[in-house]
């Protein structure tokens, strides 16, 4: 999972470490538990969201009153959030969902095709902030944080409706 946000942020996956050596007589593992279904997940899913638009809309307040100095602080937090968010996401429903439609071959790649979808936009979202997180030091940076403020937002507001509306619906007790 480390390594799929890794890309996700734009870092190369880290090797996995080499397995301890097997103890003679040591009890080999059991097969892999399925996720359990968490009824808070998804309102959790969705405060989150409701936080990261209010960070989103801070970062465009500041920009709009010329506080550009605040900017880098509030991308880095934006950035933050929405990292545990991603996380979350991919560790907690995407797992659980893609186990329970295991057997639904037809819904089962739909909700990958969804999954690549999401993470695209978020890989979006997060070249935006490392673009501007050192800071906007003229005009034409500030032309260019316009222009890609709003387009990032159409991303990020596309994400939301689409989790929300489509596929959160998707995250019901097995």
């Amino acid at each position: 999972m480390l390594d799929m946000l890794r890309r996700i942020i734009g870092q190369k996956p880290k090797p996995e470490p080499a397995p301890p050596p097997r103890q003679f007589g040591a009890t080999p593992p059991g097969p892999a538990r399925a996720p359990s279904f968490d009824s808070g997940l998804v309102p959790s899913l969705k405060h989150d969201h409701h936080e990261l638009v209010e960070l989103f809309e801070q970062i465009g307040r500041g920009f709009e009153q010329g506080r550009y100095g605040d900017l880098p602080a509030k991308l880095t937090a934006f950035k933050t959030r929405l990292e545990a968010h991603l996380l979350t996401e991919n560790v907690r429903f995407y797992n659980y969902v893609e186990y329970t439609l295991r057997d639904d071959n037809e819904n089962l790649a739909l909700i990958r095709d969804f999954r690549r979808e999401m993470n695209t936009i978020a890989r979006g979202v997060i070249e935006f902030v490392k673009k501007y997180q050192g800071g906007i030091p003229n005009d034409v940076a500030r032309q260019s944080f316009l222009a890609d403020y709003r387009a990032v937002g159409g991303l990020l507001v596309q994400r939301i409706q689409r989790e929300e509306g489509n596929l959160y619906p998707l995250y019901i007790p097995a």
